[in-house]
C-alpha cells in the first residue's frame, strides 16, 4: 500500500507538471487567438484572455487585406503551389526511391551517399546560383521556381524516408511479380507503391506543412502582389502603414492555420504509421 501511494503521488506530479507545461506552451497561441477579436488599442493594454468588448473587425478588415488583394487570393496562390509540390515531392521522391531500394546498377551506393550529402548542404549554399538559374530561364516572379524542382526529386529528405520504408517490403514480392511477367513499372505501380502508401502520406504532410509555412523561398522568387502567397500576404500587414496591423495579423494568422490542422488531423493516421513503421524497418 505503501508503494501505490507513493506511485500515485509521482504521477499527480508529473500530471501536474505536464499541465503547467502545457499551459506555458499553449499560452501564446491562446493570446493570438483573444487578441484577434480585440480592438486595436486594447491588445496591448488589456493582457486579458477574454477581449473586452470583442470585435469581428480585425478578420473583416484582415480579409481584405494591405496589398490591394484580400485573402482569398492568397488561399488560392498558396493551394496552387501546395498542390504541385505535393505532387512532384510524391512521385519524383518514390520513383527515386524505388530504384535505389529495389534495383542494382552502377554507382548506386555512391549516388545514394550524394543524395544524403544533399541533405546536410544548408539551402543558403545553393541560393545564389539557383537564383541565377532561375532568372535566365525567365522564372522569376513565376511559381516554376516554388514548384518544378518538386518533380525531379531534390529533397533528399523524402526520398530517404521512401528508401528506408520500401526496404523493409519483402523481396519475395519483387520475385513473385517478376515470375508474373511484372518488369520494373509494373513492380512499382501495382505492388511497391500500393504498399507505400504510410510513406507517401508522410511525404504528402511534410511537404504541405514546409511549403505554407515557407517564407524566405516566395519572397525570393515572388515580387507581384497578384501572385502572394499567405506568408507573403502576412508580411504585407507589416508595411503596408508605418506601424503594423497587429490585431489583423493576428487574425489572418490563426486562419491561416485551419488547412494545416485539417490535413494533419485527417491524415495523421498515416502520418504516425509512416514514422513508425520506417523507424522499425530500416
Amino acid at each position: 500500500m505503501q508503494y501505490s501511494g507513493k506511485n500515485r503521488t509521482g504521477r499527480t506530479i508529473r500530471l501536474i507538471i505536464m499541465i503547467v507545461v502545457s499551459v506555458i506552451t499553449i499560452y501564446p497561441l491562446l493570446w493570438m487567438l483573444a487578441s484577434s477579436f480585440k480592438f486595436e488599442t486594447d491588445i496591448f493594454k488589456n493582457m486579458n484572455l477574454m477581449p473586452n468588448p470583442a470585435t469581428l473587425e480585425n478578420y473583416i478588415k484582415g480579409w481584405r487585406g494591405a496589398s490591394g488583394q484580400n485573402f482569398g487570393v492568397y488561399f488560392k496562390n498558396s493551394f496552387i503551389i501546395i498542390f504541385f509540390v505535393v505532387l512532384g515531392n510524391m512521385t519524383s521522391s518514390s520513383l527515386t526511391a524505388f530504384a535505389f531500394a529495389r534495383m542494382d546498377f552502377t554507382f548506386k551506393k555512391i549516388l545514394f551517399a550524394v543524395m544524403l550529402v544533399t541533405m546536410m548542404l544548408p539551402f543558403h549554399v545553393t541560393l545564389i546560383p539557383r537564383y541565377i538559374m532561375f532568372n535566365n530561364m525567365g522564372w522569376i516572379d513565376t511559381y516554376y521556381p516554388l514548384t518544378v524542382p518538386a518533380f525531379f526529386a531534390t529533397h533528399g529528405f523524402f526520398i530517404f524516408l521512401n528508401v528506408q520504408f520500401m526496404r523493409g517490403i519483402p523481396k519475395e514480392l519483387d520475385y513473385a511479380a517478376t515470375v508474373d511477367g511484372c518488369g520494373p513499372i509494373m513492380l512499382y505501380s501495382t505492388v511497391i507503391l500500393p504498399l507505400s502508401l504510410p510513406a507517401l502520406a508522410s511525404t504528402a504532410i511534410f511537404s504541405f506543412i514546409w511549403t505554407w509555412n515557407d517564407f524566405f523561398s516566395q519572397l525570393i522568387y515572388i515580387s507581384d502582389p497578384l501572385k502572394y502567397t499567405i506568408s507573403l500576404g502576412l508580411r504585407s500587414f507589416m508595411d503596408a502603414t508605418t506601424r503594423s496591423a497587429y490585431g489583423q495579423i493576428f487574425a489572418m494568422s490563426l486562419l491561416s492555420l485551419v488547412p494545416i490542422l485539417i490535413f494533419f488531423i485527417t491524415c495523421q493516421r498515416y502520418l504516425i504509421e509512416g514514422i513508425v513503421t520506417t523507424g522499425i524497418k530500416g
